[in-house]
């Protein structure tokens, strides 16, 4: 088992030992608060790399760690939100009644669920 010392370092190993063995990779994080101290794990069965740390600066480096190893393990992009401001309503609904689609339900209809509740007899007493 290998403590790497530099952050970017094991970033850069624990992401390309992922992207190598994904089915194999195992990701362990312990914390000891006793301690203050912070070790995370990345393995493959055949190759281990570590790294430790007291300090609280880490914190967020490695929950963008997390947050990247999440996505590649659930194989999911970071989407971006859209640079242009969305259209009015106004006319995204004339677009949907001159193409014939319609996102809500129509409210003309019966209930679909539900209905009245009947009440409980009275106790006697």
């Amino acid at each position: 088992m290998v403590y790497i010392h530099s952050w970017q370092d094991y970033q850069d190993a624990a992401e390309a030992l992922y992207t190598k063995s994904p089915t194999t990779t195992r990701y362990c994080v312990k914390w000891k608060s006793s301690e203050g101290k912070l070790v995370l794990k990345v393995t493959d069965n055949t190759t281990c790399i570590k790294f430790k740390t007291y300090s609280s600066i880490f914190l967020n480096r490695f929950e963008a760690l997390n947050l990247s190893l999440m996505e590649k393990m659930q194989n999911h992009r970071k989407i971006e939100p859209p640079a242009t401001p969305e259209p009015p309503a106004a006319s995204t609904a004339t677009a949907e009644v001159a193409t014939g689609s319609s996102v809500t339900p129509s409210a003309s209809g019966p209930p679909t669920a539900g209905g009245v509740k009947k009440k409980k007899p009275k106790k006697k007493k």
